[in-house]
């Protein structure tokens, strides 16, 4: 990789961490804090949210009739979804130490805590667990699928891609045959020492 993408990579990093930090104090700012794991606000704050609950006969009358009548094709996707879950956390369980690629928290992907929000009413809250879960598994199962990319196949495509995954960057270039030679064993060492 040249020192110039290198240093871009280095600047994007940079950017991340900033809007980290900007997220951090956007929490702040609204008395948010992190307790043991779980996300927590002071009683006033959680006061106010309650007061700007919908209630659910209000939620449900006020929707349109379509998103209520598409809603069990929505629910539906949780059969695949659970199906992806189960295949993906045993690919890994059974292939990744084989190949000593360290696996992927899935705790790490999918996270429930929106639950915990005095502002939204229980369907609401059932609404977020959802799409916490179906957006949690989908990241959690293209980092397993990228790590067996970088594993078997670490080389960018000729086209661009919309959107890739984090370890994209540190590939080959396509069509650069001695740098995917020199990078092939320095990213397997890197697996193994992902968190």
């Amino acid at each position: 990789m040249s020192d110039r993408i290198t240093a871009l990579i280095d600047r994007i990093q940079a950017l991340e961490d900033e809007l980290e930090t900007e997220f951090e104090q956007k929490h702040a700012a609204l008395n948010l804090r992190i307790e043991h794991g779980r996300a927590v606000f002071d009683k006033e704050v959680e006061r106010q949210q309650a007061a700007l609950r919908t209630g659910l006969l209000k939620y449900v009358t006020g929707s349109r009739p379509l998103i209520v009548l598409t809603s069990p094709v929505i629910y539906g996707v949780v059969i695949p979804f659970v199906l992806l879950d189960l295949c993906v956390t045993l690919y890994q369980l059974i292939c990744f130490p084989v190949y000593g690629i360290a696996k992927v928290r899935r705790k790490d992907h999918i996270v429930f805590d929106r639950h915990h929000l005095h502002y939204l009413n229980w369907l609401e809250k059932l609404n977020c667990a959802y799409c916490s879960y179906g957006n949690g598994l989908l990241s959690y199962a293209c980092e397993i699928a990228s790590r067996t990319e970088q594993y078997w196949c670490p080389i960018k495509h000729a086209r661009r891609i919309a959107n890739t995954h984090r370890h994209y960057r540190q590939f080959a270039e396509y069509g650069d045959a001695e740098g995917y030679r020199n990078l092939v064993d320095a990213l397997d060492k890197r697996l193994k020492n992902l968190r």
